[in-house]
Order: C-alpha cells, then sequence, then structure tokens
C-alpha cells in the first residue's frame, strides 16, 4: 500500500490516507490513533481498535469529496468494511490481500462467519493480487481485475557488483515457507545457505519450528542464520546471493519476497505453488520446482540465468508505476460503472487504508 500511495502522489494524484500517525507517506494523513495497532501492542485477533478506525474512516469519506475509495481486506477485522460501505455512494473498490476463510484464529479454530458476509460482499467491487487468488476463491465475489504488487525500483539497486557464493532464504519461520526444505536441498547440493527473517515470539508455533527443525542445522559455516533483515539488510543479502530458495507449502497468493528477490537481480528458485507461476519466468528469472530434488537440479543450473533480464522482468511486470497504473484502469472501470451516464474522464482519485 505504501508503494502504491507514493507512486500515486508521484504521478500528480490528489491522495487521502487514512492510517495511524506514524504511517509514513507523501499523501494527505487522516488518522484517529497516533500509533499503529501492532506498534501499540494491540494483536490481529483484536477488533475494537480496528473496528473504531474504521468506522471513522467510512464517515468521514461520507463528508469528503473524492472520486474514489480503496480498502484493502487482509485481516478478519477488514470484514467490517462490507456492511459500513453497503450504502456509500462513492465509488468504491476493495483489494483482497490474504485467504478465506478470515473467520480463524492462530490455534486452528476456524468459524462459519465468512459465508454471513456475502450479504455485501458479492456487491463489493474487488481486485486480487494474483491469478491464483482470485480463483481460489469459493465465493461469488465481484471481481473486477487483477493488479499484481509492485516496488518501487529505486530502492533496489544491487548493493554488490559481484555475488557469493551462498544461497538464501528468508520469510517467518513458520513450516508453510519452507525453511527446513531450504536448509535439506542446501545441505544435499552441497552449497552454503544464509537464513533471514523472523521468529515470531508470540507464536509457540513459530518458536517450536525454529528450535527443532531449524536451530539443530545452523553450524555457522554452511547454514547460518542472521536473524530479521531490514530492507537494507534484504538487499545486500540477495544482491551477494546466486539465488532465493522459496519451497513453500501453500498457497500463497502473491509472494514479495520473490519479487523483491528478482528486483536486484537475483534469481528464485521456487516450488510450483500459489503464484509463484505468475511471478518467474522458468527458465528465465528463475526455475519453478516440484520438489526438494527438483531444487537440487535447479541449484545446479541457477547461472545459467540472466541477473540483468531477472531485474528488467521485474522492472516490465512489478514496479510500483506499472501497479498505480493497473490500479488506475480499475479506478475509471469502477467510476464509469457507477455512473455510467458520465463522461469516462477520470480525475484524481483518493485511497482508503483500514
Amino acid at each position: 500500500m505504501y508503494n502504491l500511495v507514493e507512486k500515486q502522489v508521484e504521478l500528480g494524484h490528489d491522495v487521502t490516507l487514512y492510517a495511524p500517525g506514524d504511517a509514513r507517506t507523501s499523501a494527505r494523513l487522516v488518522s484517529f490513533f497516533p500509533r499503529s495497532l501492532m506498534e501499540s501492542g494491540v494483536p490481529w485477533q483484536a477488533h475494537l481498535k480496528a473496528y473504531y478506525h474504521a468506522h471513522k474512516a467510512v464517515n468521514a469519506v461520507r463528508q469528503g469529496n473524492f472520486d474514489i475509495v480503496h480498502m484493502h481486506l487482509s485481516s478478519a477485522s477488514d470484514m467490517y468494511l462490507f456492511p459500513l460501505m453497503a450504502d456509500m455512494q462513492v465509488p468504491h473498490v476493495m483489494t483482497l490481500h490474504s485467504r478465506f476463510p478470515f473467520d480463524h484464529l492462530p490455534n486452528g479454530w476456524t468459524g462459519d462467519a465468512d459465508p454471513l458476509y456475502m450479504e455485501w460482499a458479492s456487491s463489493m467491487p474487488m481486485v486480487a493480487i494474483s491469478e491464483h487468488a482470485r480463483k481460489e476463491v469459493s465465493y461469488p465475489l465481484n471481481f473486477v481485475g487483477v493488479v499484481y504488487h509492485g516496488l518501487l525500483m529505486d530502492q533496489f539497486h544491487p548493493a554488490r557488483t559481484r555475488r557469493n557464493t551462498y544461497f538464501a532464504w528468508l520469510g517467518r519461520c513458520v513450516p508453510d515457507k519452507g525453511a527446513h526444505l531450504a536448509i535439506q536441498a542446501a545441505k544435499e547440493a552441497g552449497v552454503p545457505l544464509i537464513l533471514a527473517g523472523t521468529v515470531d515470539r508470540n507464536m509457540p508455533e513459530s518458536m517450536r519450528y525454529f528450535s527443532e527443525q531449524i536451530k539443530p542445522h545452523i553450524d555457522n559455516k554452511q547454514i547460518r542464520y542472521i536473524g530479521p533483515a531490514n530492507m537494507k539488510k534484504k538487499i545486500n543479502l540477495f544482491s551477494g546471493a546466486r539465488a532465493f530458495l522459496n519451497p513453500i507449502e501453500w498457497e500463497e497468493p502473491f509472494g514479495m519476497v520473490m519479487i523483491e528477490a528478482m528486483a536486484v537481480g537475483c534469481p528464485v528458485i521456487s516450488f510450483n505453488r500459489g503464484a509463484a507461476p505468475e511471478l518467474i519466468v522458468d527458465g528465465k528469472t528463475g526455475f519453478l520446482v516440484d520438489d526438494v530434488e527438483g531444487m537440487i537440479r535447479a541449484i545446479a543450473s541457477i547461472d545459467t540465468i540472466d541477473r540483468n533480464a531477472t531485474r528488467q522482468h521485474v522492472e516490465e511486470h512489478f514496479s510500483a508505476r506499472v501497479m498505480a497504473e493497473n490500479y488506475t484502469k480499475v479506478y475509471q472501470h469502477v467510476i464509469q460503472s457507477s455512473h455510467p451516464i458520465l463522461s469516462p474522464v477520470f480525475t484524481l482519485p483518493s485511497t482508503l487504508s483500514s
């Protein structure tokens, strides 16, 4: 969302962002809390403050003068936007960032509230972040397009001009992200591996997974773990890596880390799941494989990938400019559909971020 807003402002659009006061943005910022909820220690499952933000933001939009409202569905509390926006006259659209069901808890409990919200959700213009994400939805949602995420390419210049011998893995330390499989592939291929990412101390599953399946393999020789990685550390890691190993074990709807790696010319070897086939050009920007054995074979062939062509692929398909331009087309379509008698002229968009 940050990349989208920054590029929209750069392109001359008049953007209002509804977000906490510590949000970094070039847009006009309207806040109802001084700090983001997660930074304040409010967990994703606590809905009261999130609902307050959504309610206040929707009321503010009703009193404003906006051409379009852009919302985002990524957590359970965002579902409240469906009934809140039901009678909104301003054209609006929502991006689906995560997977259904939203009525669930980290401990595995899943409820049955999602279908209840289809009373309003089925008429909401929706954008998917990949074709895979759109096809995966079983509810009759009103999809009006697919827009891939985009990067601010000026941030992604290789930090090193010469790559090293190691491979890289980066992500949250949970089983679905496949760090244990990246270790297995690296060991069997006889190559060094650097792991970077977050062990969530608030998630017992993450702590147990790291201590049982990752930590025993860390020898600081072939297998290293460098902890969480900010943007600078991430770019440095990918710039020097021969490739990013991405043995995901879930149907990931997009996968930002894949385009971040490719943006600095680092090829990606990924399991052929989720949206990976939409992001990686097999044999050109990396390899799509079915299992660890396929990943080992791809490791042996990785130096056939042109790193300049890999970065060019991201510039052409996954830059923030391309994302902003594609959202502009969606906004035009939604505005024209809402006011079909008006001349199809697109004015300045404004965004609502939950």
